[in-house]
């Protein structure tokens, strides 16, 4: 007697937007550090678990990826960012400045010159093996490279790109080959920031004008971008591309975050200074003036760090070098009614500083550097 059996087949449908625990970790990280810009988020993280899966594409740069956008709205940032994540410091980046190789004769510095030219010993290449391996650890073999402001790049230059975006190899001058197959390649410009800075006009250069709803908006930027890349840049460039982010200029409240971000900054770089450990916080009042001082449409969230920086840091400066502020005190900013400017004081005693105060000598005793201890 034949028995038969009936085999049941079920299918399991696949999640393909999970993502492993290290590019989720990295991931997080990244939108702790970056204000807005998902777009550019997004392509790191996908591009990161494509490599952590080991399925780049052979003989190719693990990503050539193009950031375009206003200047002030984290194009190099980012990748600063990334970084700092992956490799523990923001500078493990191989960064050439487009506008310094303006001239042929000045690729030297990135490929070295050739043997029998004169000083060709004295002239060490910029990219090489060496370097990119700097940045590698045990568990990860990458390397970042980054092209800022390549719009103001020489031929020469673009000639090397290409072969670089293509077959992930740069030959140096004395005939050695670098291998690019485990590096990220990226491309910043500012292409377009004009136009987009002229969008963006009916607010103070962050507010969208209200007459126009936020994502055509947002679309329309992109467009502004990408058709200024297309202008500048030939097929043969566009086309080595893996992907073209369009960076937005910054939003009223993106700009709020990025201010929290730069005072606690600010209070890191003051509890690890050896001169006086205290607190600050700043009030509704100040935080408003240092975000009408930061706002810029042409300098993005640039502007907001000078803005710190004259305003608070440069006061804070002064107030320790006089012995008006020592370590435990815990200060308030406030800004000054009436008057274009901040005030500061502490919780208890009234500590006001005028911007235009001039100082003596300097105190004699040094400020105490004892240990303040943060509930």
């Amino acid at each position: 007697m034949a028995v038969t059996t009936q085999r049941a087949h079920t299918k399991e449908e696949l999640d393909t937007r999970k993502r492993s625990s290290a590019s989720h970790r990295f991931e997080k990280a990244l939108q702790r550090k970056i204000v807005g810009q998902r777009e550019a988020v997004h392509a790191l993280v996908e591009l990161h678990q494509v490599f952590c899966a080991g399925l780049c594409s052979p003989g190719r740069p693990v990503g050539n990826l193009l950031f375009l956008g206003p200047t002030g709205s984290g194009k190099t940032r980012i990748v600063e960012a990334a970084a700092e994540i992956l490799f523990g410091d923001s500078r493990a980046i191989i960064k050439v400045d487009c506008a310094e190789f303006q001239h042929s004769h000045e690729i030297a510095k990135i490929v070295g010159s050739p043997p029998g030219y004169l000083g060709h010993r004295e002239t060490h290449p910029l990219i090489t093996q060496e370097e990119l391996a700097k940045s590698h650890r045990e568990s990860l073999k990458l390397s970042f490279l980054l092209f800022d402001e390549i719009e103001k790049a020489s031929d020469s230059l673009w000639q090397l790109l290409l072969g670089m975006l293509d077959k992930a190899t740069l030959t140096l001058g004395d005939n050695r080959r670098v291998d690019l197959s485990q590096t990220v390649i990226f491309l910043t410009s500012n292409l377009g920031g004009g136009e987009i800075s002229e969008l963006m006009q009916g607010g103070m250069g962050f507010v969208q004008p209200k007459d126009k709803p936020a994502a055509a908006l947002d679309q329309k930027v992109e467009r502004t971008a990408v058709e200024a890349a297309r202008r500048k840049f030939s097929p043969e460039f566009m086309n080595r591309l893996d992907n073209v982010v369009v960076f937005h200029p910054l939003k009223r409240e993106e700009l709020d975050e990025i201010l929290d971000m730069e005072l606690a900054q600010v209070q890191k770089r003051i509890l690890d200074s050896t001169a006086a450990a205290f607190l600050f916080q700043a009030t509704g009042e100040a935080r408003e003036f240092l975000l009408e001082e930061g706002t810029d449409p042409r300098y993005g969230a640039r502007h907001l760090k000078r803005a710190i920086e004259r305003h608070v840091v440069s006061p804070f400066a002064k107030l320790l070098a006089t012995g008006q502020v020592r370590s435990g005190d815990v200060l308030v900013i406030d800004r000054c009614p009436g008057e274009n400017r901040l005030t500061f004081y502490k919780e208890n005693e009234r500590c006001s500083y005028s911007t235009h105060m001039i100082f003596a000598a300097p105190i004699a005793n040094p400020l105490s550097n004892a240990n303040l201890q943060v509930a």
